[in-house]
């Protein structure tokens, strides 16, 4: 576990977009330059990322998602069958508005020719000549089921019973067709998991979006483990549990006791858990975690704001971590990503680059 991913020094997975890029984006959208021109800008400005993840020694580099606007929406809209549709509400983050986009089931869901395989392909040599791995990032198929408002499976099924079958072949396909392409490390990013531990989120699932909520955990656990059924024994599948990342926001609050048996039953490879505040309870839930060779990546340096985290706090926070879980099965990384959505969160590139170094630096004194 010291050399194959998760690694000791991991990251989440997006990073702050540049002003170049941003700049470039608004121009397409004001059909000022074609698609074309941005994506020269969107390689360009990934091959300098990944040249700065390595420089910043990290051993792997993502793409940053520089070629996304939102983490999840830009792939579900990518599936057959799901649409990304305008409605009358954002996400309930604190003290932030987001656009008002929800998860539209239109017809069957299928996994057919998705951009991010592309993107995948195009992250790969740049990774390569770097000497770091490619990690992909995908939303988790939780996240779509957990999101879908009932009125919104307008085409396909009945219920939300009936797309399961679908909706875990069609993450098998994904899971394929990014192991074809040469992808060994995946990660599936899953707010579900974290709204599981919030009373306030599974009352407004309830009452504003009409799910059943009783049994979550368990379905869950489920479609994920029938999901990586038969996966590669050379591709790493983790999941990084979000509590919400908008703007330096959040949503969800509550520790992981809740949902820790379930989660860790799950056969993924590592599990990233943000630890950066109080509201995501103490270490104890990690005594659920099977003594083996599955890790989890304490997310103990906060994206959400530019100060440096005390080096020796997080250390002594490493320690009381490893009090419920073995430290060969932890590792270090920041709680999030830096750029969930294009917008991006509240600290400038230079922070976001100290936290990385930190992290690296932290991960290379305890783990010696």
């Amino acid at each position: 576990m010291t050399v194959n991913p998760p690694y000791r020094a991991d990251i989440v997975g997006s990073f702050l977009r540049p002003d170049v890029l941003k700049a470039a984006r608004a121009d397409q959208a004001a059909g000022r330059i074609e698609a074309d021109a941005l994506r020269e800008v969107e390689d360009a400005q990934i091959a300098d990322l990944v040249r700065k993840q390595a420089d910043n020694g990290l051993a792997l580099a993502t793409d940053g998602e520089f070629r996304r606007s939102w983490w999840h929406f830009d792939f579900f809209g990518g599936l057959e069958g799901v649409d990304i549709v305008e409605t009358d509400h954002g996400l309930p983050f604190q003290g932030a508005q987001t656009r008002q986009l929800a998860v539209q089931v239109s017809d069957r869901i299928r996994f057919g020719e998705h951009p991010h395989v592309d993107h995948l392909r195009s992250l790969l040599p740049l990774a390569e000549a770097a000497g770091v791995q490619a990690k992909a990032t995908i939303p988790s198929p939780t996240v779509l089921d957990f999101r879908v408002e009932p009125q919104n499976i307008v085409g396909g099924y009945a219920s939300r019973d009936e797309y399961v079958d679908d909706l875990v072949e069609a993450y098998r396909g994904a899971v394929r067709a990014f192991y074809e392409a040469g992808g060994r490390y995946l990660q599936f990013d899953d707010t579900a998991w974290a709204y599981l531990c919030s009373e306030t989120e599974l009352e407004r699932a309830r009452t504003e979006r009409g799910i059943e909520t009783d049994g979550l955990g368990e379905r869950y656990a489920s479609i994920l483990n029938r999901v990586l059924e038969g996966k590669p024994d050379d591709l790493v599948v983790t999941t990084h549990i979000c509590r919400g990342n908008f703007r330096s926001t959040w949503i969800s609050s509550g520790g992981y006791e809740p949902i820790a048996e379930q989660l860790f039953g799950v056969a993924y490879d590592g599990f990233f858990l943000e630890y950066d505040s109080d509201r995501a309870g103490g270490f104890e839930p990690l005594r659920f975690l099977p003594k083996g060779e599955q890790t989890v990546v304490l997310g103990l340096i906060t994206t959400k704001s530019g100060e440096l985290e005390d080096a020796d706090e997080i250390k002594r926070r490493i320690d009381e971590a490893s009090q419920f879980a073995p430290l060969e099965q932890l590792a270090l990384s920041p709680q999030c990503g830096f750029a969930s959505t294009e917008e991006g969160n509240v600290l400038t590139e230079d922070e976001q680059w100290a936290k990385i170094r930190a992290v690296v630096d932290i991960a290379a004194d305890v783990w010696k």
